[in-house]
Formats: structure tokens, sequence, C-alpha cells
């Protein structure tokens, strides 16, 4: 099992570590301002905010791979509610710009994560699968 370098805890990813960027808690006037001219409902942008924020995010390469078979799974589950990943809580420290939790289609949003990784991490991806996943 991974552990991961910075928390010392297993790591163990679900599709939501995507959105983790977009978290505007405390950063309205910073990131949500700049992510506020973006619309996640057109493609350009969506594309646009994937290769700007979600992607370069500092992981290793084993993390962005368990990540993206994470993402994978949910995937192919055609009842995988990703629309409740956007939900706005109350209760919690976090947020996203206004309207996400209104996102026509959040699981093309996550399909095209899923593609551009697939691109973006290409060696990453070919390096981790080489690997025993069993070592880790």
């Amino acid at each position: 099992m991974l552990i991961d370098p910075g928390t010392e805890e297993p790591y163990i990813p679900t599709p939501s570590y995507f959105l983790g960027c977009f978290d505007i808690y405390d950063r309205e006037e910073t990131l949500g301002e700049e992510l506020e001219k973006f619309d996640p409902n057109d493609p350009a942008d969506r594309e646009a905010l994937i290769l700007q924020y979600c992607l370069p995010r500092k992981r290793t390469y084993r993390q962005r791979f368990l990540l993206y078979k994470c993402l994978e799974q949910a995937l192919q589950d055609k009842n995988y509610d990703f629309q409740s990943l956007l939900k706005y809580d109350p209760q919690a420290y976090s947020s996203f710009p206004d309207g996400w939790d209104e996102m026509e289609n959040t699981r093309s949003f996550f399909e095209d994560i899923f593609r551009l990784a697939t691109v973006a991490w290409k060696e990453d991806l070919q390096k981790a699968a080489l690997e025993d996943q069993s070592n880790w």
C-alpha cells in the first residue's frame, strides 16, 4: 500500500482528489475570482481548467497512477454520482466557485480529466504500471 509522503497515511484516492485545486474556501478573492472567468460547462474552458489547475498539481508518479486508476474505475460505473462531489456542504471548510454545484454534466468534466491525464501523465502512468504495486 502506498503511503502518502506528506501525511504518512495510506494513499487511497477518490475522484474528489481531482477537485482540491478548485476549492476556493478562504480564497474567494484570489482563486475564486480567477476561476469565475471560466465556464466549466464550456468544453474549451473545461480543458483549460484541467490543464492549468488540476493536472499540474504536485504528485508522485505513483500517486498519479492510483488517482488515475480510481477515476477510471468510477467512470466505468454508469451509476457513479459525480454530481455529489460538487454539492455544497455548509459544514465543510471547502467550497467551489458559484454555479459549480449546478454543472450540467459532471461526468463529462471527469471524462475530460481522464482523457487529458492520459496524455499529460503518460510517462508517469507507464512507469508506475511497470512496477509491482504490491511493493508500494
